[in-house]
């Protein structure tokens, strides 16, 4: 049925919630397992919540922000590899998340994205955005949605 999963994680409990369903669903089908996290850029303006610091106090908070994506795709890998499931990880740097996600389906050649929904409504949403529902609208694959 499925060859390769690409799941994303971001370290809530929802979305461990989809790397358990993903981790199941991978033993199941025999597919292959593709940990994902987005690492977001630090913001470089006042409106974007950003503080002004110096070049290298930024390039140290980025890093520190990869180190942790890094551990949270490496704890998924090792979930997914106790349960049978042959699993790598991916860390991607980027202020475009859902963009992010539908590439690195792409290029992990994943035919199913399997992603949670803080299921924002409202103004929430207005203001937070949905990277789920842009995945979904622009992904060519099937996308799996938990909440």
């Amino acid at each position: 049925m499925y060859k390769r999963i690409l799941v994303t994680t971001d370290g809530s409990s929802l979305s461990d919630k989809a790397v358990r369903n993903a981790v199941s669903l991978a033993a199941v089908t025999g597919a292959d397992l593709v940990a994902l996290h987005v690492v977001p850029r630090y913001p470089m303006s006042y409106w974007d919540g950003g503080v002004a610091l110096s070049d290298d106090q930024v390039g140290r908070i980025e890093r520190q922000w990869v180190e942790h994506g890094q551990s949270m795709v490496d704890r998924v890998k090792t979930i997914a590899e106790k349960a049978g499931v042959e699993a790598k990880s991916a860390i991607t740097r980027s202020d475009l998340v859902a963009e992010s996600i539908i590439a690195a389906a792409k290029k992990h050649k994943c035919d199913l994205v399997v992603m949670a929904s803080h299921g924002r409504k409202g103004l929430k949403r207005l203001l937070l955005g949905s990277e789920t529902q842009h995945v979904l609208t622009h992904c060519n694959v099937p996308v799996l949605v938990l909440r």
